[in-house]
């Protein structure tokens, strides 16, 4: 589960905010459990565990089902993931450019793999040769489980601006088949033939339906991914502030037409779980892939 800072994520807030319900949640990770077998573990009534699981099943942190006249609860997600407000550099000027993640402009996939646009598949899944379909421009979603995609995107700088910063960012997972929240990934990446470095994706998810994915498409696929920001600094290379490499920016050749940037699974990997890209019309983030120049 994904969530922004704002009001619509207050029930889950809410949710968390009780010890007893921590505890029902601990409970439930170990195994699905009826009103009674919490209320027995906890020392309380089955009427105020009532309460609590009503809290958690609006907060969509647990799903509950009727067994006979028994009511058996069990955890909905297994991670939860809050999106802060980006910081806003104002002392640059910025340069943006969104490429779709079905215009990439080199590619070597392995199934599991496919692609799909907003309306429908792209052609058969686990057939890497319709990674070259003219159709593949609409996609929307992508996924292999090794090799990688490459995008480009030009270089508007003038000769006179000084590049300061890259920020890259876009909605990834791993790739398991159908989906599994559980499936570490390796995921490497690059730019401008230069390694950035790797971050290990934890999951392919499908606990609950991403925001933006159609609704023709079906349930028990990947419905969302994790928004991460690569920037490139002064400084070295991080990911979500978190560090990837000594790569700065003073590495880069700026009077270069284009930027290349590659998202690669490794055959050497020690997590081979495969990648899955989300576009604007996908997932939880109303966005393709966004390249950000700050300079001055």
């Amino acid at each position: 589960m994904q969530l922004e800072i704002n009001t619509s994520a207050l029930p889950v807030y809410e949710a968390l905010a009780s010890n007893v319900r921590l505890q029902i949640i601990q409970l439930l990770s170990n195994e699905k459990m009826n009103v009674k077998e919490i209320a027995t573990a906890l020392n309380l009534s089955s009427a105020i565990i009532t309460q609590h699981i009503k809290k958690l099943e609006t907060a969509h942190i647990i799903k509950t089902e009727r067994v006979g006249h028994q009511k058996i609860a069990r955890l909905a997600v297994d991670r939860i993931e809050i999106n802060f407000p980006h910081k806003i550099f104002n002392a640059y000027s910025t340069i943006e450019t969104f490429i779709p993640v079905g215009h990439y402009t080199d590619y070597k996939v392995e199934p599991t793999c496919g692609l799909a646009s907003g309306e429908d598949f792209i052609g058969p899944v686990d057939e890497p040769r319709f990674f070259m379909v003219p159709e593949r421009m609409s996609a929307q979603i992508v996924w292999f489980t090794k090799g990688f995609l490459e995008y480009q995107s030009p270089n508007l700088l003038k000769s006179t601006d000084t590049l300061k910063m890259i920020e890259i960012s876009f909605e990834i997972s791993s790739e398991f088949p159908f989906a599994n929240n559980n499936w570490p990934s390796d995921i490497t990446f690059s730019f401008n033939d230069h390694e950035l470095g790797a971050w290990t994706s934890p999951g392919d998810f499908a606990d609950t339906r991403g925001k933006y994915t159609p609704q023709w498409y079906p349930d028990n696929l990947n419905q969302y991914g994790l928004l991460k920001t690569i920037r490139i600094t002064e400084h070295g290379t991080n990911i979500d502030g978190d560090f990837l490499s000594t790569f700065n920016i003073s590495d880069l050749d700026t009077s270069t037409t284009t930027w290349k940037f590659r998202i690669e699974v490794k055959d050497n990997a020690e997590n081979i779980g495969g990648c899955t890209l989300f576009g604007r019309e996908f997932g939880n983030h109303n966005q393709d892939i966004k390249i950000k120049l700050f300079y001055s």
